[in-house]
């Protein structure tokens, strides 16, 4: 699995930099890499059928107990058989939607990233590696949605989908973190083996909302949902892989992967049913008012979202068996009509809904396929649409806790799913001519040859179930550590499951005929969406980044002014007041410190000190300042020879020499001198300096008596001279064991020296 994720790596870079000649045959190239990856895939059914775990391990970090680890069973195994027969399609469908494009290069690059990172995130049981797969998807839809970087809707969409992903992703990591330190492992192994550990923590429910919310933003999941809309900005090729097989199906992976160790609680059966059915009921809500053809789509996989993470929070073995076939569901109808609203974008020049009309007299084929992935969206026979429509409400029938809320609401917005599929076969394909730009054709065999394989799956998946129901028997097995049978079939006889599918398809076909017949009826719809949702999330959001960044430029106004006393004294005050407290908080200390004039050379000597800083602090003249100021230097130097730090000595020595000799230099060119504070500043500057002054002081004096069990100058006096062969441990200390300490102090040095040496050399003009 590692190789295979190699692979794509390795051809990502490779046809990056290929010659011109060879850019028309690299998509299709890379789609054969997608299908070569779907056949090992593929192979893999059996055993994995057969009860085997496929795994591959490989060291990563060991001292903190992480390792790479890839593992394929029923449940990575069906997101790994989407992930790449749908991008052996997807790919295909690019070569010639995308031929017409500049920067196309990049484009395959970011794209067989993306179909890498999220493989590696479906195959990943490492829960740190998931992540960081999990966030470079996020940074390369980025980079996809991006890719008509000149449009600023594109670059708006881009970020949203980037800060909304990331901000998740890191939240994620966070609840990640909180259950590792429960079990001291970040191996999913682990976790399921502690999972009831983990939930009778008190952490439990704080890492079960951080991981949610990474969750929710990564599946668009209400109040994240808005980004999604957004990404449509991307090439055709993107949102169909994007929407269908990879990005925002991942955090409904992961609901399914972790449901084994936080399932099965109160908190997972209220908090994910109640915001999927939001979800689902927001999306089927605002998909049917879009004039956009793929901002239709785009609210339509919202609400299908929302559906997947309601039945992943319902947690019956009945809802996963629902969940698991609606996932190949939506994947088939999805990625196809993805791919035929691009095929109408290219042929027309317009995805406007009030601009299309009567393309089946120019598109014949395109009608057919679409009319059969908008029967599966819609969740009629006899599509494998309808087989997940029929789990669905028995699953919603029997669903604990707010089963009736689920179904009024689940009814409702499958209602107006099925009145938003007939409305789109209508209005784009039948009726009269549109006012098209351009006239359209079919000519492209690629470009309906992903949308025709998906429909003719669905249908034959429909018609006989039992290859899908294999499938998710594996799966089942994982989720729920036990063998769980799966019979699919397309009827089930007159139950009350029949009749609510009856009752909903009645429902959306007078839904479809109210718009179709009355034109200002959905005008009228649109009309009221706007004065009642007056705010939009995505323009909140917009307005909230652009708030926070007028209170962050007004912020940097005050605090950095551009005053370095003002800095200094900030620094200093703050400093002063939080070790005062620290002083106060812990005043139990004793001093014990015994105070001596011997030997009487050194008090003299600090007594020297102090009255030529006193000096340097009252004189007006800027020579004797600096001189006064080399006699503290040069005190000091002294103390340190007394107490055998000659290395300090020497230093302070030179520092102090070349001070005083630049300071002189620099004198000559000053202007004379000039108290230029207040009275009342110099008092306060004195005040914070004593202030600041005594704190250090005390702490100086208390940190004498600071006893530790191991003091730290005991490793260094130990492994001087055997690992770093040196008997002076300062020395060792300098260049050895701050070895990175010192280089920064030597480049910042030797920059500086470099400064003065070209200011010196740069010759100024006269005028």
């Amino acid at each position: 699995m590692l190789f295979i994720l190699v692979l794509y790596v390795f051809l990502a870079v490779f046809f990056l930099f290929i010659p011109g000649w060879s850019k028309k045959l690299r998509p299709f190239i890379l789609a054969l890499l997608q299908l070569g990856a779907f056949v090992f895939f593929f192979s893999k059914i059996k055993p994995i059928q057969s009860g085997s775990v496929i795994t591959e391990v490989y060291s990563w970090i060991p001292q903190l107990n992480l390792q790479i680890k890839f593992t394929l069973d029923g449940l990575s195994l069906i997101f790994a058989l989407l992930i790449t027969g749908i991008g052996f399609l997807v790919f295909l469908y690019a070569g010639s939607y995308m031929k017409s494009y500049t920067g196309t290069g990049k484009f395959y690059f970011y794209l067989t990233l993306f179909s890498a990172a999220m493989l590696g995130m479906v195959l990943s049981t490492n829960m740190i590696l998931l992540f960081i797969f999990w966030e470079i998807t996020s940074i390369l839809s980025f980079l996809l949605i991006s890719f008509f970087h000149e449009k600023e809707e594109a670059r708006k969409a881009a970020f949203q989908s980037l800060f909304i992903t990331a901000f998740g992703g890191l939240s994620l990591l966070a609840g990640f973190i909180l259950i590792g330190s429960i079990v001291n492992s970040y191996s999913l192994s682990d976790w399921i083996e502690h999972a009831d550990k983990i939930r009778s923590s008190q952490l439990y429910l704080p890492s079960l909302l951080l991981l949610l919310v990474g969750v929710f933003t990564k599946s668009a999941q209400f109040p994240f949902h808005f980004w999604l809309p957004g990404a449509m900005q991307a090439p055709t090729p993107v949102s169909s892989y994007l929407h269908s097989a990879t990005m925002v199906k991942a955090g409904v992976f992961l609901l399914a992967r972790i449901n084994p160790v936080l399932g099965g609680t109160q908190e997972w059966t209220y908090i994910i049913p109640l915001i999927g059915v939001i979800t689902m009921l927001v999306g089927s809500y605002f998909a049917i008012t879009q004039q956009d053809l793929k901002a239709i789509l785009a609210y339509t996989t919202i609400s299908a979202l929302g559906i997947l993470v309601l039945l992943l929070g319902i947690d019956t073995r009945l809802s996963f068996k629902a969940a698991l076939l609606f996932l190949f569901v939506h994947a088939f109808y999805k990625a196809s009509l993805f791919m035929i609203a691009g095929l109408i974008d290219k042929k027309t020049g317009t995805r406007n809904m009030d601009r299309l009309g009567g393309l089946i007299r120019f598109m014949p084929f395109t009608f057919f396929f679409a009319m059969l992935a908008l029967f599966s969206m819609a969740g009629l026979p006899p599509m494998l649409g309808f087989l997940g429509k029929e789990l669905i409400y028995e699953a919603k029938i029997q669903s604990p806790g707010i089963a009736s809320l689920v179904l009024i609401l689940g009814v409702t917005s499958n209602i107006l799913m099925v009145g938003t599929s007939l409305w789109v076969i209508t209005k784009v394909f039948l009726g009269k001519q549109g006012d098209y730009p351009k006239i359209p054709d079919e000519k492209g065999v690629f470009f309906l040859a992903g949308p025709a394989i998906l429909v003719l799956l669905s249908l034959g998946f429909g018609l006989y179930p039992e290859f899908i129901g294999k499938l998710m028997v594996s799966a089942l097995e994982v989720i729920h550590d036990e063998p769980v049978p799966v019979k699919l079939k397309l009827w089930h006889g007159f139950n009350q499951v029949f009749f609510l599918s009856l009752f909903t398809v009645t429902a959306g076909i007078i839904l479809w005929l109210l718009i179709k017949t009355r034109n200002s009826w959905l005008y009228s719809w649109r009309k009221l969406n706007d004065k009642v949702f007056i705010l939009q999330f995505s323009d909140m959001f917009t307005h909230g980044i652009d708030r926070f960044v007028d209170i962050s430029k007004k912020s940097t106004g005050r605090i950095q002014h551009g005053y370095h006393r003002y800095y200094l004294l900030t620094i200093l005050v703050f400093v002063s007041v939080l070790l005062w407290f620290q002083v106060y908080i812990t005043r139990g200390w004793n001093l014990e410190t015994a105070f001596s004039l011997k030997p009487f050379y050194i008090s003299g000597l600090s007594f020297v000190i102090i009255l030529a800083t006193l000096f340097t602090l009252s004189t007006g003249s800027r020579i004797v300042a600096i001189i006064s100021m080399g006699v503290m230097g040069y005190g000091i130097s002294l103390i340190y020879m007394y107490y055998s730090a000659v290395d300090l000595a020497i230093t302070q020595i030179l520092v102090e020499s070349l001070t005083v000799v630049m300071f002189v230099i620099i004198l000559q060119r000053l202007p004379r001198f000039a108290r230029l504070s207040a009275r009342k500043t110099r008092l306060r500057d004195l005040s914070v300096s004593l202030i600041f002054g005594a704190v250090m002081t005390v702490l100086a004096l208390k940190a004498i008596h600071v006893e530790f069990n191991h003091p730290v100058s005991d490793f260094f006096i130990e492994n001087s001279y055997i690992r770093a062969f040196g008997e002076n441990v300062v020395n060792v200390i300098l260049v050895d064991f701050r070895a990175l300490d010192t280089l920064g102090e030597v480049t910042v040095l030797t920059i500086a020296a470099l400064g003065v040496y070209v200011l010196l050399r740069t010759k100024t003009s006269d005028s």
